[in-house]
């Protein structure tokens, strides 16, 4: 065993002998292998690539879903698109007087007509009905009349006796026809008689039946002339009548409160120890459309400035968040929109539309109306009045209006609408133009100048503005002085658009565009339709030292700045 261990010592320690042999053969061949060194210059800027390409790709991805979203959305969840509004405009109305003319004019000529007729009738069959006609007279006359062409023809009757004759004629039908018309009156009011005495004998006998007296009296009540006699005070029925008339009222303007809101402008304000807190403005509104997407709302401009948000209040109690979707400077007007997604459905099955009337009716001035809105400082105040005076001109920069007045006592600011019997908006309450002797009478610009401005404002449209104050040329004035048919300059707002092209306050509007202007209200229609991103030709007249010299003018209309 101890030989195997030696043998064993002996292989190992040649096997070690001949490894470094062999290791100390191939030492030449060894080689080290060291690490490179980073390049931080050239990792810098592959970071920075990629970064760079990660952002593009970024910003890609959001334009692609900004472009595609509204095409996605529209696919996934279609919508109809909104409906134009409009307001038609209204033609004048025709005065009672060219009514009563025309009715007139019609049934004279009608009974022209028919005084003809028998006038034909009557005079060939004569007063004894044998007469023969003119141009059947006998030979034997003609001849006596060939011999004798001065005498006189017994039988025929000279040109003042034809006309007497056809004068009683005339009366005689006229006396047949009113003796008529007398009978056949005479004979509806017999008839009317005839059927209320039936009518009354039925009542009477019902009346009768029932247990009552004959004259219509309750045995169980007492008499108001039994009563009068012994000293009590018996009741009037002018009162009951007056009472009846409010109460007519009162239901006219339960029609229209379901087209009334409030309107709330919520700000944020600091106080005197920088502490923030919210203040709330409101005012009036009046539903005026519904365009399948929005519910649009008349409101007041100026109680909307600086409002963060605006809360719209429905006659249910429900609340809904709008947004100014357009507005006019000179007319305070703005219209909102409160998305039809976030008012509930109840809330639209009760809310209705209000009708938009006419405030050009002749018969207008003194009739009855109901102011409604926020009359006081509180919402939802009514009063009834009537209208006192119309057609006030208020003129505004490239705008006129008309202003109507009323009897009703308001507050210092009121807002709100005007309604009239029918339960139609004649007139937006703007108390701005009173005088100070009338301060606290409501006053309203009359709905009909309204229309299509308010069918812009609800079409999102921008309001043209170049700042002209234009007034009508009387026909007197051109004859006298000599001055040309257009619109008369007599004011130009500072910095406008017309005052910096240079057009000034004498100048004469002859022409817009290609459409001729011959009054104010021809240059008011055709900006009306004027787009604001485009240009505007105007042509003028200005006084030289003989005679008006023509000028054109190319403007760029503005939206009015707000104040």
């Amino acid at each position: 065993m101890r030989m195997d261990d030696n043998r064993k010592e002996n292989s190992e320690a040649q096997g070690r002998k001949e490894s470094s042999e062999a290791a100390s053969d191939f030492e030449f061949l060894q080689e080290k292998i060291k690490e490179r060194p980073i390049n931080k210059r050239k990792l810098l800027k592959r970071t920075l690539i990629t970064a760079s390409m990660a952002v593009l790709f970024g910003l890609l991805a959001c334009l692609s879903f900004l472009l595609l979203e509204p095409v996605l959305n529209n696919w996934l969840y279609p919508e109809e698109e909104p409906e134009v509004v409009t307001f038609p405009q209204e033609q004048n109305e025709m005065l009672p007087e060219d009514m009563l003319t025309e009715g007139t004019t019609a049934g004279e000529t009608q009974e022209e007509g028919e005084g003809t007729a028998a006038e034909n009738s009557s005079v060939p069959s004569g007063s004894g009905g044998g007469q023969p006609n003119a141009g059947d007279s006998d030979p034997a006359e003609k001849e006596s009349d060939e011999k004798n062409p001065n005498e006189k023809n017994p039988n025929e009757k000279n040109p003042d006796e034809k006309a007497s004759d056809e004068t009683v004629l005339n009366e005689k039908d006229l006396n047949e026809t009113i003796s008529g018309e007398k009978d056949l009156n005479e004979k509806n009011s017999a008839e009317t008689v005839s059927d209320e005495t039936v009518l009354d004998e039925k009542d009477l006998n019902e009346t009768i039946s029932n247990g009552a007296d004959p004259d219509g009296k309750n045995p169980d009540q007492d008499d108001p002339e039994d009563l009068a006699g012994a000293g009590e005070t018996a009741p009037v029925d002018m009162l009951k009548s007056y009472q009846t008339q409010y109460e007519e009222l009162y239901q006219i303007y339960r029609q229209v409160e379901s087209s009334m809101v409030t309107v709330t402008a919520v700000r944020s304000d600091v106080d005197w120890f920088n502490n923030t807190y919210q203040s709330e403005g409101t005012t009036a509104g009046v539903i005026i459309a519904n365009n399948n997407r929005e519910l649009l709302i008349l409101s007041r401009k100026s109680s909307l400035d600086g409002a963060e948000t605006i809360r719209i209040s429905f006659c249910d109690g429900t609340d809904a968040e709008a947004v100014i979707k357009q507005f006019d400077q000179n007319t305070d007007l703005a219209v909102l929109a409160a998305d039809l997604k976030y008012i509930g459905g109840n809330t639209l099955d009760t809310v209705a539309v209000a009708t938009l009337g006419s405030s050009i009716s002749s018969g207008i001035t003194g009739s009855p109306i109901i102011a409604v809105g926020n009359l006081f400082g509180y919402k939802d105040a009514v009063c009834y009045g009537m209208v006192t005076s119309k057609g006030n001109v208020v003129t505004m920069a490239d705008s006129e209006y008309k202003l109507m007045t009323t009897d009703i006592y308001a507050g210092s600011n009121p807002s709100g609408i005007l309604v009239d019997m029918r339960g139609e908006v004649i007139g937006v309450i703007d108390n701005s133009h009173n005088h100070d002797d009338t301060r606290n009478l409501l006053a309203a610009v009359g709905i009909t100048e309204l229309k299509g401005l308010i069918s812009k404002l609800s079409n999102g449209e921008r309001v043209p503005y170049l700042g002209i104050y234009a007034q009508d040329i009387s026909a007197q004035a051109r004859a006298e002085m000599g001055l040309p048919q257009g619109a008369y300059i007599v004011d130009i707002d500072m910095d406008s658009p017309a005052m910096r092209k240079g057009i000034q306050k004498g100048d004469i509007v002859v022409r817009v565009g290609t459409q001729e202007i011959k009054n104010a209200a021809d240059y008011m229609n055709v900006l009306r339709n004027v787009q604001t991103d485009g240009s505007i030709n105007i042509v003028v007249q200005r006084a030289s030292v003989n005679a008006y010299e023509e000028m054109q003018f190319v403007l760029q209309p503005e939206q009015q700045e707000q104040s």
